[in-house]
């Protein structure tokens, strides 16, 4: 590799063209940055698919002064009076300001009609850029007082073609089959991909671990087990064998694939996929607190 600087930083879009994939969002973007003002904003949809990229194209390209925020670090309504409030009353020289609130679904809900007050407040001079994964999270209020756009993984292949160049610019040694097999195991997460190929880089040459690859395929194995055989101890083993770190991926393909499993209880299993995916954000030990969400979607049949 040329340097030892972070992919996923180095490859982020630096300009609105350079975005790959959200053609009509990609388009009220650049609607936006010509008239240099833009409505308040909500970026929705799957980690690692470019909202936050959005988000910072947007104040970069326009003439602001902003702030951002990722409020799954600072999730309280001290972070909105003191530092959202703040930002948004001081003068500008610049003729907007505009304020990014990363992850606002971690948001509580105290904070968030706190942001719905502030919005009001400084409509003005203000405007307000949310992202984040859950869009039922956020409160109705601050959702219409703002347009919701939902950002849509790229395709497969698109992601491919984008993963050569980057590998082609790096002077990594890599098959394409690589980087498809790269793309299967953590699509629509294009950041993971781009850490996957750092770390797995050695000499200029992308060597795959392939222990963890078929260890990440153990979502398809809970899927079949929910969907046949329902064994609790079963579905715990798949995911202690596979040495899982991070749920959320897990979770979204729980709730997206909920009529294979659950049929005609999609309802429930998704106010249960919220409760505790939610609560893993506060909890030490999350293989525990996903083992209880299982326990709660087998219970369902």
């Amino acid at each position: 590799m040329k340097d030892h600087g972070l992919l996923v930083e180095k490859y982020r879009p630096t300009n609105i063209d350079n975005y790959v994939g959200n053609e009509s969002i990609k388009k009220s973007i650049s609607s936006y940055i010509n008239q240099n003002d833009i409505q308040n904003l909500i970026f929705y949809g799957p980690a690692g698919t470019g909202k936050t990229t959005l988000a910072k194209l947007i104040v970069k390209n326009i003439d602001c002064d902003h702030l951002y925020i990722n409020a799954s670090d600072e999730r309280g309504i001290e972070t909105i009076r003191d530092k959202v409030s703040g930002f948004a009353s001081t003068m500008s020289f610049k003729p907007l300001k505009v304020v990014i609130l990363d992850e606002a679904d971690f948001l509580t809900i105290q904070a968030q009609a706190s942001l719905r007050n502030v919005i009001e407040t400084f409509s003005r001079t203000t405007r307000f850029i949310l992202t984040c994964n859950y869009i039922e999270r956020v409160i109705d209020p601050l959702q219409s007082r703002c347009q919701t756009l939902k950002v849509i993984p790229p395709s497969k292949l698109d992601i491919v073609k984008h993963l050569k160049k980057v590998t082609d610019k790096e002077e990594i040694k890599v098959h394409v089959d690589d980087l498809a097999i790269i793309v299967n195991n953590n699509y629509p997460d294009v950041r993971k991909m781009l850490n996957t190929i750092q770390v797995s880089t050695t000499d200029n040459k992308l060597n795959l671990d392939t222990t963890a690859l078929v260890s990440s395929n153990y979502i398809k194995d809970v899927l079949k087990e929910l969907s046949n055989g329902k064994s609790w101890t079963n579905i715990r083993q798949i995911i202690a064998n596979a040495n899982v770190k991070d749920f959320e991926e897990l979770y979204r393909t729980l709730y997206e694939k909920s009529s294979e499993y659950a049929p005609g209880k999609e309802g429930m299993v998704a106010f249960h996929i919220n409760e505790y995916s939610y609560q893993s954000n506060f909890r030490i030990d999350k293989e525990i607190n996903c083992m209880a969400l299982i326990n709660q979607l087998i219970k369902l049949n």
